[in-house]
């Protein structure tokens, strides 16, 4: 133990600050972050639609929704693990794993929505999709992870805030982007139809316009990004240079975990449950509510799925402009403004219950997304001011499954939940807002730290 001290005390001797770094640097180390998100949201706005389509039961949707945070789970942990100890010359230590799961999630992206389109049975069809969904949701978990460990590596605790509404900003920009395509494709006559189980051209060019902007929007970061090398990487983080490459036990680290990781692991829990419900039933519920059908094969359920999605890009632009906001927001107010803006999306989540306008929904989505900006916001920042260098992608990556596991709970509960509510859609929503309230009530048992 004093030969412990004794290494500490040296490393911290020879420490530095981290320095201020340029708006555009910032910018461009999670300008990557529009593309992946992208990615995201539509495979979010549309799964639901396209399992729908090939002939799921809405009974058993949760299976299917269950396979991307599980990869989340295990990808993200080991990715910040092995990224803690990679260092290659011409590419860093986080940006080899963001170049190989944008690759990938490429090409999975332009199998996905394609499921039913080769022929296949039914079930063969979902199972396909199924593999796709995990595959995809392997690859951009692998990309994603990156983007918000290079912000914990490079960014003072002065400019962290302002880093994560940037990054919050980009990702919700690429949510437009990828929530309107859909609907835009079948303005400009592109169909948004197709025979019984194959997903219609509208939502299969979207895929393949999402692929295109995540690799130009990484190849982005890939070339302008320089990400510190070991010794100074040592230097800012008051570590030595060896200990980058020292084998961890994750068990260990989550045991040693600061208090304030699991302080906030609680207000997530709540919130990822209830925004996972809204991805299995929202289409579903708006179908329900507003185009009073339930048919998935149904030219109205398909109109419910492109307008799910124009409220997605509504929640994505509601999600922009908060960030905006939340980037100018002093240190000693981000606690009551997560609160707030969890608040105000519970309130928008439970509207969805009572509405039948399709207009009137804007106001609940834009609610929504004002939770959606907090949430993609405060968690971050408040943890990696909490951490140390070392280990830092690490566990960034544990503290993933914060996000994963709520929903793999939320999915398995929606089994017992849905027939017991009747199988309403609608009510699984208003269930949503419940949840997002009482993360709301949850944020005052916070109380953040700072790494010395």
């Amino acid at each position: 133990m004093l030969e412990e001290r004794v290494v500490e005390s040296s490393e911290k001797r020879y420490q530095k600050e981290l320095p201020s770094l340029p708006i555009s640097t910032i910018w461009l180390i999670s300008f990557g972050f529009l593309g992946v998100q992208m990615a995201f949201s539509l495979q979010s706005a549309n799964m639901g639609r396209i399992f729908q389509t090939l002939g799921a039961d809405p009974h058993n949707l949760g299976i299917f929704f269950i396979l991307p945070p599980l990869a989340g789970l295990i990808v993200q942990p080991l990715v910040g693990y092995f990224s803690d100890r990679t260092w290659m010359p011409k590419l860093g230590r986080r940006i080899p794993y963001l170049l190989v799961g944008a690759v990938v999630a490429v090409i999975v992206m332009c199998l996905l929505p394609n499921s039913g389109s080769f022929g296949f049975s039914a079930v063969t069809a979902m199972t396909f999709g199924a593999i796709a969904i995990l595959f995809m949701d392997v690859s951009s978990n692998m990309a994603m992870q990156p983007f918000k460990m290079m912000v914990g590596d490079m960014v003072n605790k002065e400019q962290k805030g302002f880093a994560y509404s940037i990054q919050s900003f980009l990702s919700n920009s690429g949510a437009v982007l990828a929530s309107i395509f859909p609907f835009a494709l079948t303005v400009i006559g592109v169909s948004n139809s197709a025979p019984k189980g194959v997903i219609p051209q509208s939502v299969v060019i979207s895929f393949y316009a999402g692929a295109a902007v995540l690799i130009i929007c990484s190849l982005i970061t890939v070339f302008k990004v320089r990400e510190y090398d070991p010794d100074e990487y040592a230097m800012y983080h008051g570590i030595s240079k060896e200990s980058t490459k020292e084998k961890a036990n994750l068990f260990k680290l989550l045991g040693s975990a600061p208090k304030v990781f699991w302080t906030v692991t609680l207000v997530q829990l709540f919130c990822w449950m209830g925004f996972q419900y809204l991805w299995t039933y929202g289409t579903g519920a708006i179908a329900l509510n507003v185009w009073n059908t339930s048919d998935p094969a149904s030219a109205a359920y398909q109109d419910a799925g492109n307008w799910f999605g124009i409220m997605t890009a509504v929640q994505s632009i509601g999600a922009v402009i908060w960030s905006l906001v939340l980037s100018r927001m002093p240190n000693n107010q981000r606690k009551p403004f997560y609160a707030i803006s969890l608040l105000l999306g519970g309130i928008g989540f439970g509207s969805v219950f009572f509405i039948h306008n399709q207009w009137v929904l804007v106001i609940s989505f834009t609610l929504i997304g004002i939770a959606w900006a907090a949430m993609m916001t405060f968690p971050f920042t408040i943890l990696t001011n909490a951490l140390k260098g070392k280990n830092m992608g690490t566990y960034l990556g544990l503290f993933n499954g914060s996000i994963c596991l709520p929903q793999i709970i939320a999915s398995l509960l929606s089994f017992v939940l849905f027939p017991l509510i009747g199988s309403s859609m609608p009510f699984m929503i208003l269930l949503s807002g419940v949840l997002l309230i009482v993360g709301a009530l949850s944020v005052p048992i916070i109380k953040e730290t700072y790494a010395k």
